[in-house]
């Protein structure tokens, strides 16, 4: 057992101190020093022996065996003062020997000559006596020596010395040889042994010193440390350091409990049971984690190990053990595990911990409380932040969003960063769909809230897709696929909103991967094909090119809407291997047509961004022989989102190679029109949604028509309405100043033959069609109420558009009757009859409905101005 860890300065000084005992001090090692300082002890003895010898023999001594016995007397007595010369003589010093006869045979063989000579001068005293006395100075004498073998058979050797000068005889004398010669050979024999039990005694005592060291060290390092208990369990010991650090003595720790040494409530702790119960059965135990008694600002945690002391019959005694310091690893381990579960920007719980927990909340022992809710989110607008700002920004921007979610979902779940701008909630527990789209809506308003950014200010939205459990499925991948769709559906169906997991979501996930596949195969297998639709000159009515358009026919489904698959193929990165084709078939075509007619082709904003589409284009045309100029590029206003630079030397590009560069979609984009001035374009397509109502009453739609083509003319470029169907719309676009129209009123796309034998009939082109058109109508089958003066009749709406309706239920109804419509409660809509057949009537409306972004009926009441302001302002902010 280790005594209490000593500084080094008190370590060298004990160290100091045994070597000086060892040299100087009491020579009472019977191993390396012949002469103990207690033989002065046997002074009194021989002066006792004497005096008893004196009484039994009734005799006194003549004056030379006094003198004798004053001599060996006086010699004993000096033993002290021999004792300290010999210690400071090493061990092996040849003149330790001379010293031990002068202290230790001499007194003895003075004696026998002395006793020997008294007795032999009175024949009448008997030998016995005297042989008794020497026994008995035999015993005296190895008490004194103890186990000093070369001191004993030195004094037995001197005392028969000593009386056998007194009563020489051969015989005697003999003896007296064969003794010192059997004495010599035990004496050099002890010394051998002597010799290594001295060395062994060394050794021992170096490993010991060396051992002090090393745990007084150990020690003093703070990592390691001692203790011991008595049998109540009862600090008998405790290293220094501790003691320190609980800020106490270590006196004052002996006899408090044990476990006062520890904060064994302390949460997290999972020895706070196992300690007491293995100091209360008496039991070891090895490296149980405990945190130490210390304040919150010092904590402290250390790993103890025990063992219970028992005596020789097995008695219990206390315990006695070792303690190690964890705090650092302790720390090490939980920041392991802070970056293991915990995400180390926004501190919210990683990937892994949300599916622990969410595993947790699913594996519950009881059916009822495995109900949950799983939120998933992702940023809108986030990637432009990052592009335009920089990555320390978006980590700025993320570390605000989670702060921002955390305390708008609360205790009511649990919010982690799944990666990027992905985040993820769970809510355990039965939630109404209501409550749940509040909350999500709560949490797009917050989000959608403006951050402030390096001194920017920063606007960003956030689409929320919901599944739960065990509505939508039982497992984790389960439900979590399921919130995967219904936030790709809500940001599918226009972003910043949130969207419930449904059963057509997974079918329509099913049906756009078996779409990905066939699309594969049409490309792999050539079943894509080009369909061309005229532009035809306003002024001359003579078709001047044809936009090539994308089609694929499906060998099961027959021919299916680019709207559908072209997303698909911008997805799945396949379009930019399908806008190649469509160049090289276009131009390919082109070769077989009139030099005055020009193909347009479609460029995607992931074609135009890569590098290589000059190279292409400029194969394209090599391989067909045409002119590049009979080349017309149709490129988007997306395309300006990205780098400046790069869109630039893109535009320098491919006007080097000489082909036409029309804008596609005009108006619909983000853009501004700050683009226009540097942007290489021959032409401005107006979007059909310009051109779809424009010559409806009250439309606005021309006004901004007129202004394109204004704009146009002043930039030097021509302009193309697209959409055109009725003989109203021609009218008004030629009106306005359109130099080409592209629409059904003059041709429906033609396939490549179509469109050879079209132009082999000739340029001229002749408008057909309708003079107007009908709003578009859905049909329905929803039951209203019709009022009448003070009657109401029930009807059913069989179809509807923004103007009117069929109605069906009232029988021969004359035209001109007013009603009033209940389209929903609250709601009336004022009408006239138009016709009526049996019990079907034809309605028109008053006032148009408002129709929502699909473009379907809205049966809500229409909003004010002012409303319509503060949502517009709303959203704006957001």
């Amino acid at each position: 057992m280790s005594v209490c860890p000593a500084t080094t300065e008190e370590a060298e000084a004990q160290t100091q101190t045994s070597v000086a005992r060892f040299l100087y001090g009491p020579a009472n090692d019977p191993v390396h020093f012949f002469i103990p300082s207690r033989w002065s002890a046997m002074a009194p003895a021989l002066l006792g022996l004497a005096g008893l010898l004196g009484l039994m023999s009734r005799t006194v001594p003549d004056a030379i065996s006094i003198s004798c016995l004053a001599v060996a007397i006086m010699i004993c007595l000096c033993a002290p003062l021999l004792a300290r010369i010999e210690g400071t003589l090493h061990h092996r010093d040849w003149r330790r020997y001379p010293l031990m006869a002068l202290a230790i045979a001499l007194p003895m063989a003075l004696f026998g000559f002395a006793t020997a000579r008294w007795m032999s001068r009175f024949h009448s005293v008997g030998w016995d006596m005297t042989v008794q006395i020497y026994v008995v100075l035999f015993l005296v004498a190895i008490a004194l020596l103890e186990l000093r073998l070369t001191s004993i058979v030195a004094a037995t050797l001197a005392i028969w010395s000593g009386l056998s000068i007194v009563g020489a005889s051969p015989t005697s004398l003999l003896l007296l040889c064969a003794g010192i010669c059997l004495g010599m050979f035990l004496i050099v024999r002890h010394d051998r042994r002597a010799e290594q039990q001295s060395e062994r005694s060394a050794e021992r005592e170096r490993e010991q010193r060396r051992a002090e060291e090393l745990l007084n060290e150990y020690e003093e390092t703070g990592q390691g440390w001692f203790w011991e208990t008595d049998r109540r369990g009862q600090i008998t010991y405790v290293s220094a350091c501790i003691a320190q650090l609980l800020g106490k003595e270590s006196q004052e720790l002996e006899g408090r409990p044990f476990t006062s040494l520890f904060a064994l409530e302390a949460r997290g702790q999972e020895s706070e049971r196992t300690l007491p119960f293995h100091l209360s059965t008496r039991s070891s135990f090895h490296e149980l984690s405990v945190r130490a008694a210390t304040d919150e600002s010092n904590e402290r945690w250390w790993s103890i190990s025990g063992r219970p002391i028992l005596d020789q019959f097995d008695n219990f005694m206390g315990f006695r053990g070792s303690g190690t310091d964890l705090t650092e690893t302790r720390r090490s381990q939980q920041h392991v595990t802070q970056l293991a579960r915990f995400d180390s920007l926004t501190k919210l719980a990683n990937r892994f911990q949300m599916s622990e927990w969410l595993e947790k909340i699913l594996n519950a022992p009881r059916l009822e409380s495995r109900a949950c809710a799983v939120f998933l989110l992702d940023l809108d607008r986030f990637k432009q932040v990052n592009d335009t700002m920089g990555h320390p920004a978006g980590d700025a921007l993320l570390k605000q969003v989670a702060e921002r979610l955390s305390s708008t979902v609360g205790d009511m779940g649990r919010v982690g960063r799944l990666g990027g701008d992905e985040f993820q909630v769970v809510l355990p527990g039965h939630l109404q769909r209501e409550g749940l789209a509040q909350l999500a809506q709560r949490i797009i308003e917050n989000l959608s809230q403006p951050y402030s950014i390096e001194g920017a200010r920063v606007v960003i939205g956030a689409s929320v897709g919901i599944s739960l459990c065990p509505d939508d499925g039982v497992c984790s991948e389960e439900i979590i696929r399921n919130a995967d769709l219904a936030l790709y559906a809500a940001k599918g169906g226009g972003r910043g909103r949130h969207h419930f997991y449904d059963e057509d979501l997974h079918s329509d996930a099913k049906e756009r991967q078996q779409l990905e596949e066939d699309l594969r195969d049409a490309i792999a297998n050539g079943a894509l094909e080009l369909h061309y639709q005229p532009q035809v000159r306003t002024t001359a009515e003579k078709i001047t090119g044809f936009e090539a358009l994308l089609r694929w026919k499906h060998p099961e489904h027959g021919y299916i809407s680019p709207a559908k698959f072209v997303p698909v193929a911008e997805d799945t990165g396949l379009v930019g291997q399908i806008g190649e084709w469509a160049l090289r078939t276009a131009c390919r075509d082109l070769a077989n047509w009139p030099e005055s007619v020009r193909v347009a082709v479609n460029v995607s904003p992931l074609q135009f961004a890569s590098p290589a589409l000059p190279a292409i284009v400029t194969s394209a045309i090599a391989a067909a022989g045409v002119s590049p100029s009979r080349i017309e590029l149709e490129i988007t206003e997306s395309v300006f989102l990205g780098d400046d630079k790069g869109t630039e030397a893109m535009f320098a590009a491919l006007k080097g190679i000489g082909v036409r560069l029309a804008l596609d979609d005009f108006g619909t984009g983000y853009s501004s029109l700050g683009y226009l001035k540097k942007a290489p374009f021959d032409k401005i397509k107006i979007d059909q949604s310009f051109v779809r109502g424009a010559t409806i009453e009250g439309s606005r739609n021309g006004a901004i028509i007129a202004s394109i083509v204004s704009l146009a003319e002043a930039l030097g470029m021509e302009t193309t309405a697209e959409g055109v169907e009725t003989l109203d719309e021609l009218d008004l676009v030629r009106m306005l100043g359109c130099s080409h129209v592209q629409g059904y009123i003059y041709e429906k796309a033609l396939t490549v033959e179509a469109a050879s034998l079209r132009l082999a009939e000739g340029l001229t082109a002749i408008a057909r069609g309708p003079r107007s058109a009908r709003a578009p109508r859905q049909t329905m089958l929803r039951k209203v109420a019709l009022e009448h003066g003070n009657h109401v009749y029930n009807g059913t709406i069989r179809n509807i558009s923004q103007s009117g309706a069929l109605i069906e239920g009232l029988w021969n109804v004359p035209p001109g009757t007013e009603f009033g419509v209940h389209l929903a409660e609250g709601y009336i809509v004022m009408a006239t009859s138009r016709w009526c057949k049996e019990d079907r009537m034809g309605v028109q409306f008053a006032q148009p409905l408002e129709l929502d972004g699909t473009g379907a009926v809205l049966f809500t009441p229409p909003r004010s101005k002012r409303e319509r302001g503060e949502q517009a302002g709303l959203r704006k902010t957001g």
